[in-house]
């Protein structure tokens, strides 16, 4: 989900890559779980490798999730799947720890760090407002993260970023409400709800990547 606001106003004014170290070690939020308590509306925003994650996490399917842990929303001009945080995360468990660390959705990887997009590209940044944890230590970016293969997801981001820009773009010059409505029923359909195999996550997105934007060129005539 885009943010409103300057970077000077939510970071440390600095941009980083993957091989800089950044002041984002929380001591794995030791004794504090007060961002997954919060009421977060629909700022935790899934793309299809969270999706994929969450699946092979819990054992349920995109659709069974929905409504319960995962709730649909118009976002920036599409329709987007969020966690469901009206209460909360469902998956804190009792302990007040993440039930699902190992399949964590990447802006929960990311925090306190988001990503900052700019010409078709994006580097990190570090929010100096969102975390209470003092005196977090340096870390790697890539550590921090810890997804892998960390090149390959990178370039997901990146290609899934400038699709969905290229989309709302798209929609928003479109005419037709019914083919605007078409279109983004396909698009949940085809990223979300229909499963991934056990093949490479990767290979399996850039093909339906290579559908979407086919199928965006004969729906939004």
């Amino acid at each position: 989900m885009l943010r409103e606001g300057t970077l000077e106003e939510i970071s440390d004014g600095r941009l980083y890559e993957l091989n800089d170290m950044v002041r984002a070690d929380c001591a794995d939020c030791k004794g504090c779980s007060k961002c997954c308590e919060s009421d977060m509306g629909s700022s935790i925003t899934l793309d299809p490798y969270d999706v994929r994650m969450l699946c092979k996490g819990t054992g349920k399917s995109f659709s069974e999730m929905v409504e319960h842990e995962i709730s649909l929303s118009m976002l920036d001009g599409l329709i987007l799947p969020h966690m469901e945080m009206t209460h909360g995360c469902s998956f804190l468990n009792e302990q007040g720890r993440c039930s699902i660390h190992p399949y964590r959705p990447s802006i929960c990887r990311l925090f306190p760090l988001g990503r900052y997009y700019e010409k078709g590209d994006f580097k990190y940044f570090l929010q100096v407002n969102e975390c209470t944890k003092k005196n977090r230590a340096k870390v790697k970016v890539e550590k921090w993260i810890d997804i892998e293969p960390i090149e390959e997801h990178t370039a997901f981001v990146r290609k899934w970023h400038n699709f969905l820009k290229l989309a709302q773009r798209k929609t928003a010059e479109a005419k037709d409400p019914k083919q605007i409505r078409n279109f983004m029923l396909f698009l949940l359909e085809l990223f979300y709800v229909t499963e991934y195999g056990e093949e490479d996550f990767f290979e399996q997105f850039h093909r339906r990547l290579g559908t979407a934007v086919r199928e965006m060129r004969h729906i939004l005539r």
